[in-house]
């Protein structure tokens, strides 16, 4: 195909994944219900209503864009992916949009329904073993069919406009301002490619905000030890049991400066949080949900304790259906030794008294 061509396919790809984008309304922001003495708000954007269910809708378009824009994908492109679930499903979803093969590296531990909805959208799923082969496996397999590799572990920070242009950050500024406390003492997210974090925290820098950001991390993920040590080549080698978020290695979209806290959670107070969740307001969330809540309910418990008023806004990253199989399964959680009975003693406690009990 000529360059000619090229650039008129090229034009025309840009302006179908914008006209997506506009067809899709922005998500909403939820109020999780505490006791209004508290002077404290908690405020959930729910990503799960993006067309593909999930956060990862977001950061797909923008690498999308990002590859569009730099001449790196064009009519014939074969795209490939290193991902453990959601990212993938958007990205075969964009990929078929556009009538482009899409190839996704996961681990075998992903979650049959994220596998079904790859393939739903067209997309091919390659296995691995473990979680760290991913990236090599992606890289040879996009040199082999010599296609473009789109990375999001290495792309997710620059691909997005932390500025504005309708960013997440930007959404959730623009729909807290008539709230009582419309500018959050606290943004909650997780990391699995840093670029959420990393975008809440240069615009909340670029303009100006006192609000402070926190990431959540969960067992075996390596971003808690980064952060805690400044060693960026910090490593566990370990798989995340909460998909969507949590590493074997620091992701290079990983910016720890823009941070002002970080926890390291564990799994089963992740799964807790989302039954407790379901409980309290009839939303159904994956585990990078649970993860984000014990981090609010800590920056919240101390907040009442402090007598601070405030709001703290975390993300609903996506659907619980797609775990229905496994965080919502209990015999899958007696079968990995996952007991979420003491967390969501201490949730229920918290919800009550406004203290949740520190980590043993």
């Amino acid at each position: 195909m000529s360059l000619l061509h090229s650039r008129s396919w090229v034009r025309e790809a840009v302006r179908i994944i914008e006209a997506d984008a506009n067809r899709s309304a922005d998500t909403h922001l939820h109020v999780f219900p505490l006791p209004a003495e508290w002077g404290v708000d908690l405020y959930l954007k729910d990503e799960s209503v993006h067309p593909t269910g999930s956060l990862k809708h977001r950061l797909a378009r923008s690498l999308f864009l990002y590859g569009l824009v730099n001449g790196q994908i064009g009519p014939d492109t074969v795209l490939v992916e290193a991902s453990s679930g959601s990212t993938a499903v958007s990205e075969a979803y964009f990929a078929r949009m556009l009538g482009l093969r899409f190839i996704t590296v996961v681990p075998r531990s992903t979650s049959p329904e994220k596998i079904a909805l790859i393939e739903f959208y067209g997309g091919e799923c390659h296995y691995v073993d473990r979680a760290p082969d991913m990236y090599p496996e992606a890289e040879r397999l996009a040199s082999e069919c010599n296609g473009h590799y789109l990375d999001q572990f290495t792309y997710a920070e620059r691909a997005t406009d932390w500025r504005g242009n309708n960013n997440i950050a930007e959404s959730v500024y623009a729909q807290m301002q008539s709230e009582r406390h419309p500018v959050p003492a606290w943004i909650v997210v997780g990391a699995g490619t840093g670029g959420t974090s990393a975008t809440f925290g240069r615009y909340v820098r670029y303009k100006r905000n006192t609000t402070k950001i926190a990431v959540v991390d969960p067992e075996n993920s390596s971003f808690f030890g980064a952060w805690q040590t400044g060693a960026l080549d910090y490593s566990t080698g370990m798989p995340s049991r909460i998909e969507g978020i949590g590493r074997p290695r620091v992701e290079p979209s990983f910016v720890p400066g823009v941070i002002d806290e970080m926890f390291q959670v564990p799994d089963a107070a992740s799964l807790a949080a989302i039954r407790v969740l379901r409980e309290r307001t009839g939303h159904w969330a994956g585990g990078s949900t649970g993860t984000n809540l014990f981090g609010a309910f800590t920056l919240i418990s101390r907040m009442v304790s402090e007598g601070q008023a405030g709001s703290v806004v975390t993300l609903l990253c996506d659907g619980g259906e797609r775990y229905a199989n496994t965080y919502y399964d209990d015999a899958w959680l007696a079968q990995k030794n996952i007991d979420i009975a003491p967390y969501l003693e201490k949730y229920r406690e918290f919800l009550v008294s406004g203290k949740l009990a520190p980590e043993a």
